[in-house]
């Protein structure tokens, strides 16, 4: 059978010409795309021209047209908004400016145009596509530009990148700038908790989102508010009423805040906006609390880009001229977007009438429609928060009279806490008894064992660490004791949420259950580990916080050794055997050289990298970042590849070494760690209820099949339960490794983007998808 494997090798871009544009609002990792789109033609290549302020820049030529160099995007990488400058833009609308654009592309042998921004810049794209032809006559028949230049640049290729805080464009998962924003609103919100509390206030905050209530509803649930207000599901007739009665109850139940978020283009279920203001007075007129307005404005769309935005960019930003490359006349214009953790090509009029059916729905007041147009991943979020945010009372829950365990396992990692309270309360909602146990496997086998509350975990969502306690002890030397607890307090499911440990415990416990019939009941893993290092899941609560962390971390260096010139720093990330945070920080934190145990290397190596650096040295970018996994190599230690640089250096550069440490298990959780932290956590909890009514035989729960014992990873698309038993076969038990990992194929991009010439399988590129296809496909997505 011959080989399908596409290499990027393979792919030449000489005598092609890309201009990059960013149009519309800005939207932080805007940057790292067009980093990515200028390192990635010249990579193969091709001439990139930056188009500066967007259209308008096209449509007036000049200077706002150059030609980009690698040196010319170094540094861009941390900042936030568009270097290249953004414009709104009359002239575009019109045909003539159309035509001023085509000319000025066509001087300077432009065809193919990778244009970041909104669903109104990539249709306005997309219209110029299709008019290019016609434009190019015109030229001809005036005289401006010659028969010949009309034939060799007849074909207008288009690829869209989605640059938008609201996540409001269909086919996609998230958009450019998004996770950034909701760090800005996760900050603010985290800051105001403090003041509220101290205060007993209730604060109505206002973020962006005039068409999608994206941003509000995940920052609702990230922060646990009280009340959202969004445009895709206005609040049904006499809502006043019950959200005031849903904050006094919160009140009385000892609760010492509130808070409300509503999305800048809330409208109740006749079309009337709801403004923050008209919240607060009613909050004041009907009980009487001390109420203030917060408006986040622009703030959303500044600051430096969150890791995850980093990362996202620079994938689309590859995909995008690897896309540009593949194109034949024929191609439609296309978008990159992500589905899951892939990156995939969606044609971009689909996602644009999708996007415009949305907004369709809407005006007809037809809202769950504009809700299931928006995606799973929107339709999810809003039935988590639904689920987490209205307590019943107690008469009007089902009662199960089932007890069901939690217990954090292994390192602490930020997110826990997330999962820890959407599992109490989704619990809770299913009727179940909660009982929380202490200190992981070794509170369990001391009896550290408590019934935990509805109100218990209120504002657990934003705190870091584990609040219930965790160890590494693992259950297998403390069986006995562990079956005796559970008959003890008649536990009948486990929820285990941790990371190789927890991977491990389940396993012993699994394996203990032919001696012990009281660990025959359902039990489910989480994953939550800043090392992303569990069979079974591409992804784990965590290591997005980690990876910002370190992020932030080697932006400082960064700076630092721009100030002092000729400085390399050696970087010690965590991760046990695991190469996942030196990786994808290294991407994210434009590392020049990232040092793993799954990529084995030896001083050739080393020494290539010290003359890569010596290379660098003699352009404008005088500085180095290399960072190493801490378990990478037994013998070039981080103090080795330090004494070594530094000595290969001496006279072109010097060195730093600087070790992470647990900085990276500490922090605040970011968005992303407390929103899936939540939804996986929920789902585990619906798996569980399932499971014990299946397993209820003559009065007691008995599971003794492999299915009852499973893990809840993330793969590719969606969220899966696994059998353990099943994942033994993909684990590299000795260095607590998964077999195969998907984000290795990260790693030619790292190289790619820091110059190193490197082989790079794109065989995964290149599949047009279709939106309907792609839904799906995200039926389980999360």
């Amino acid at each position: 059978m011959p080989d399908t494997k596409k290499f990027i090798e393979n792919l030449s871009g000489a005598g092609k010409c890309i201009g990059v544009l960013t149009s519309g609002g800005d939207a932080q990792g805007m940057n790292a795309a067009v980093r990515a789109v200028v390192r990635m033609g010249i990579y193969v290549g091709a001439k990139v021209y930056f188009i500066h302020e967007g259209y308008q820049g096209m449509v007036d030529g000049g200077d706002n047209i150059k030609e980009a160099s690698w040196e010319s995007v170094s540094s861009m990488l941390q900042v936030g908004g568009t270097v290249i400058g953004s414009a709104r833009c009359k002239d575009f609308r019109t045909h003539e400016g159309r035509l001023r654009a085509a000319l000025n592309l066509v001087q300077r042998g432009i065809t193919n145009l990778c244009v970041i921004g909104g669903d109104g810049s990539l249709t306005g794209a997309n219209l110029f596509r299709e008019e290019w032809s016609g434009l190019l006559d015109e030229l001809v028949q005036s005289g401006e530009i010659s028969e010949e230049a009309s034939q060799i640049h007849s074909a207008l290729h288009i690829v869209g990148m989605v640059g938008s805080i609201d996540n409001d464009f269909c086919g996609t998962d998230m958009t450019i700038g998004t996770d950034s924003a909701l760090h800005r609103i996760i900050e603010v919100v985290d800051a105001i908790m403090t003041t509220a509390q101290s205060h007993q206030r209730t604060f109505v905050l206002e973020v962006m989102g005039r068409h999608c209530g994206y941003l509000a509803l995940v920052s609702a649930l990230a922060c646990g508010a009280d009340w959202v207000l969004i445009p895709e599901m206005p609040p049904k007739d006499g809502w006043e009423e019950q959200m005031c009665y849903k904050l006094s109850e919160s009140r009385l139940r000892g609760s010492r805040l509130n808070i409300i978020i509503v999305a800048e283009g809330a409208t109740d279920r006749h079309g009337n906006p709801i403004s923050s203001n008209a919240v607060k007075e009613l909050v004041v007129r009907c009980l009487g609390f001390d109420t203030r307005v917060t408006i986040l404005g622009h703030v959303q769309r500044g600051g430096t880009p969150s890791a995850f935005d980093r990362i996202l960019a620079s994938r689309m930003g590859v995909e995008a001229v690897l896309a540009l490359l593949e194109a034949s006349p024929g191609t439609p214009a296309c978008v990159v977007s992500l589905c899951g953790n892939q990156a995939v090509r969606v044609p971009l009029m689909e996602c644009v009438q999708m996007t415009q059916e949305v907004q369709k729905a809407m005006d007809e007041k037809r809202f769950e429609e504009a809700v299931r147009l928006r995606g799973r991943s929107f339709e999810n979020n809003l039935n988590t928060y639904k689920l987490l945010s209205h307590r019943k009372i107690d008469s009007e829950l089902p009662h199960s009279s089932f007890n069901v365990a939690v217990l954090n396992v292994g390192a602490p990692a930020a997110g826990m806490n997330a999962a820890v309270r959407s599992a109490v309360r989704v619990g809770i909602t299913e009727g179940h008894t909660m009982f929380a146990v202490s200190d992981g496997f070794e509170g369990f086998y001391k009896g550290q064992i408590k019934e935990i509350k509805w109100g218990d975990v209120g504002g657990w969502t934003g705190q870091g660490g584990s609040l219930l306690g965790t160890k590494r002890t693992l259950p297998a030397k403390h069986i006995d004791k562990i079956a005796e607890q559970m008959r003890i307090h008649n536990i009948n499911a486990l929820l285990v949420i941790g990371g190789f440990e927890a991977y491990l415990g389940l396993m012993e416990l699994q394996a203990a259950r032919s001696k012990h019939a009281e660990l025959c009941v359902p039990m489910v893993m989480v994953p939550a580990t800043v090392s992303n290092n569990i069979p079974g899941s591409d992804l784990s609560i965590g290591a997005d916080t980690a990876l910002n962390a370190i992020t932030d971390t080697c932006d400082r260096i960064k700076q630092s050794a721009s100030g002092t010139k000729r400085r390399v720093f050696i970087i010690e990330t965590m991760g046990g055997y695991c190469g996942y945070l030196a990786t994808v920080g290294g991407l994210a934190a434009g590392a020049d050289a990232a040092y793993i145990y799954e990529e084995p290397f030896d001083i050739r190596e080393l020494q290539s990298n010290v003359e890569h650096l010596t290379e660098k040295m003699k352009t404008s970018i005088q500085r180095g970042l290399v960072l190493r996994n801490e378990n990478c190599s037994e013998n070039y230690t981080t103090d080795f590849i330090y004494q070594l640089y530094n000595e290969e250096g001496k006279g072109v550069f010097d060195c730093r070494k600087n070790v992470l440490g647990h900085m990276q298990q500490g922090g605040a959780p970011s968005p992303f760690d407390r929103n899936f932290g939540t939804k996986i956590a929920a789902k585990a909890m619906q798996w569980i209820s399932k499971k014990l009514k299946e397993f209820y035989r003559e009065g007691r729960v008995f599971a003794n099949t492999e299915d009852s014992a499973c893990l809840l990873g993330m793969r590719r698309r969606a969220l899966v339960f696994q059998p353990v038993i099943q994942l033994k076969d993909e684990t590299d038990f000795v260095h607590r490794i998964p077999k195969e990992q998907w984000w290795l194929r990260l790693r030619p991009l790292m190289k790619i983007l820091a110059k190193y010439k490197t082989s790079y399988d794109v065989s995964d590129s290149g599949q047009l998808e279709h939106i309907v296809r792609l839904r799906a496909k995200d039926i389980s997505a999360i």
